[in-house]
């Protein structure tokens, strides 16, 4: 019976592939970078920096630069010890193509040479090669200058002495296989130049480069504060509690453990975990370490002082954590990380020795600095008051029912379309503008909520003062979301939340107020794909008898939308009009600029800004949270001036904003 079924459903042996060498990376390159999109590519880079970094960790190496080549490649060298080139004695090869050919071949796996390292579990080398074009490697050591060039994934020839050298280190350059990569092969020069900074905030004593050949913009980094210089670079824009930033160094059972912290006015918090220099953005057992010594101290130092009563309850975590901006790297020889992209560190006794290690720290630093201690036990107690009144708050609003989905608010004008993948909201500046976008749309799947004036700004804002704004209520009710711990993305009512405000500096100032709104309490929305911006026209060129209008959506696109008309003119030969007037040559009698929405008639906005087929959008994605926090916190903190400076300066970039 059972070999019936075998022979029936054709499965056997013929039908098992045995990938070999790079093969399984090639035919699954998502396994080991987590996709061919930009983050996969990028992730080429990572692992042969932080080959390099490895090298610095290990006290081996200075300098890392990367070159990002105007032919489309990427050049990384390091100043380490050079991979070994003598031959391999299991693989009979040497051991630079044993490395860049034999998955799990490195010097990461029992006594390879590294305590602590960071590259991926020891394939990173050879998957970069798996999924490259063209690499090649060279490498200095022993006073000898060695190369070898590969073709996806495949020796051209073996490993040859070229030279002599007094130097010492690894080079290689690589180009990521477009078959593979078929979204983009192309790298960006601020997402490599953020990883390199954090690359010289986490490694003291290292330097690190980019260059890119086809702009000429080069930018190093040498921080002798390690992670509290990335402290102090995180918070600022925001008003810190104490200038003092808190720091331990402490190896325990060969886990080293570096904690640096600040508090700040923020009413949010940014902990950054790292294992061996690897970001960890879901945390993992250090994480848990240090926010439960973090409660535990905060609250024993707040009993001791009569600063929390016999009678009150304890500080929650949260209440503890409001504010705070925190490091924590750890160093380890046998880091477990959960996924290939090392998300999560898993290692157990990781979480006692950073909870050991922070509690003793902090209780000596709270003791020596009773200043600074009562600064950070009233902003908790405070963070704690405020907790309560926010509950309370919300709790009353939902007894009402103000936030429940059934009661929408009365000036939505909500679409006929209950399918969210088929539906969208405009959140429209001005009750002018909602009305004409109300008469203008297409009432079967586009919804508007016309939003009256500035919206709160929720970054210096906690949730009760929140839930007594009525534009913020509104918008929570109308998305169908809720908030907070009552938050279910599933509940998201449209596909598409578009932000439509005028074309000027007011309006770049309220879309990013929404935008700060959704980054800090509906981050999952915005995660999902769901924001965009709208890009309504700044000009409108008029032809006699105002019809087939040109609309330009900015000042950069007018001279050269013009050029092109003339030209073409020109070319069709068409007698232009005299002189240099270059709006009457293109064909046109006025040159109307819009100062707001509310200008347009309904029929005009839904054809500029509304109408699907014709329509700009520009799509906001969190691709940096740290970037997006420390933009945020500059825009919307206590600084006015200087947020009206760089709301001014940046009207263009704030609309097109991809952080």
């Amino acid at each position: 019976m059972a070999e019936g079924k075998t022979k029936k459903s054709g499965y056997s042996s013929d039908q098992i592939t045995v990938l070999e060498g790079l093969e399984p990376v090639r035919k699954r390159p998502g396994m080991y970078i987590g996709g061919t999109g930009s983050e996969g590519l990028h992730h080429l880079v990572w692992e042969i920096v932080d080959n390099g970094i490895d090298e610095a960790l290990a006290g081996h190496a200075t300098e890392v630069s990367v070159k990002m080549l105007a032919d489309g490649g990427v050049n990384v060298i390091d100043n380490g010890r050079g991979i070994p080139t003598d031959i391999h004695p299991k693989t009979k090869k040497s051991t630079v193509e044993t490395v860049l050919t034999v998955l799990h071949a490195g010097g990461k796996f029992g006594d390879g040479g590294y305590k602590v390292s960071g590259g991926l579990h020891g394939v990173g080398v050879s998957v970069v090669n798996g999924l490259s074009a063209r690499l090649a490697v060279t490498v200095y050591r022993d006073g000898k200058v060695y190369f070898q060039e590969y073709e996806r994934g495949a020796p051209k020839s073996d490993l040859k002495m070229i030279g002599k050298t007094d130097k010492t280190g690894t080079e290689i350059t690589f180009y990521p296989d477009e078959t593979i990569f078929k979204e983009s092969i192309e790298f960006n020069y601020d997402v490599i130049l953020d990883r390199l900074r954090h690359a010289a905030y986490l490694t003291k004593g290292i330097h690190t480069s980019l260059e890119d050949e086809k702009t000429g913009r080069r930018y190093g980094f040498y921080f002798e504060g390690g992670i509290q210089s990335y402290v102090k670079h995180l918070n600022i824009g925001k008003e810190v509690v104490d200038d003092d930033i808190f720091y331990v160094d402490k190896t325990l059972k060969e886990v080293q453990v570096e904690i640096s912290m600040q508090y700040t006015d923020a009413y949010t918090e940014m902990i950054k975990s790292f294992a061996n220099n690897v970001l960890n953005p879901d945390g993992g057992t250090h994480l848990t370490g240090f926010r439960a010594a973090l409660t535990r101290v905060v609250n024993d130092y707040a009993r001791k002082q009569g600063l929390l009563k016999e009678k009150e309850e304890n500080l929650s975590g949260e209440d503890t954590r409001e504010g705070l901006t925190a490091i924590i790297l750890v160093k380890l020889p046998d880091p477990q990380f959960e996924g290939q992209t090392k998300n999560k560190l898993g290692n157990p006794e990781v979480r006692g020795i950073v909870e050991q290690v922070l509690a003793e720290h902090l209780n000596y630093y709270l003791e020596e600095h009773p200043g600074i201690a009562r600064k950070i036990v009233g902003k908790a107690l405070l963070a704690a008051r405020a907790r309560k009144a926010a509950r309370a708050a919300r709790d009353n609003i939902l007894r009402k029912g103000v936030l429940d989905g059934a009661s929408m608010p009365g000036k939505l004008a909500d679409c006929s379309s209950k399918d969210p993948h088929n539906s969208e909201i405009y959140l429209v500046e001005g009750d002018s503008a909602g009305g004409s976008a109300k008469s203008g749309r297409d009432s079967k799947t586009q919804a508007i909520l016309p939003l009256r004036g500035k919206v709160l700004n929720v970054e210096r804002a906690r949730l009760d003062k929140m839930l007594a704004n009525n534009e913020i209520v509104s918008l929570i009710k109308a998305l169908g979301v809720g908030i907070e711990e009552s938050f279910d993305i599933e509940g998201l009512r449209y596909g598409r939340i578009i932000i439509m405000t005028d074309a000027d500096v007011d309006g770049s100032h309220i879309s990013t107020l929404l935008m700060t709104f959704f980054f800090r309490y509906m981050k999952p929305v915005v995660d999902g794909g769901h924001v965009y911006l709208a890009k309504p026209p700044l000009f409108e060129l008029v032809k006699q008898g105002r019809k087939n209008s040109v609309f330009i959506y900015d000042e950069e696109e007018l001279d050269k939308v013009l050029d092109e008309i003339i030209a073409r003119r020109k070319k069709e030969g068409i007698k232009l009009s005299p002189g240099d007037d270059r709006l009457k040559q293109a064909g046109f009698i006025e040159q109307k600029r819009y100062k707001g929405l509310g200008e347009m008639d309904a029929d005009q906005l839904f054809d500029t800004t509304m109408n699907p087929e014709k329509r700009v959008l520009v799509q906001v994605k969190v691709e940096d949270a740290e970037k997006a926090d420390t933009i945020f916190s500059k825009l919307m903190g206590t600084e006015v001036e200087l947020r009206k400076s760089f709301i001014q300066t940046n009207a263009k970039f704030v609309k097109d904003l991809d952080i």
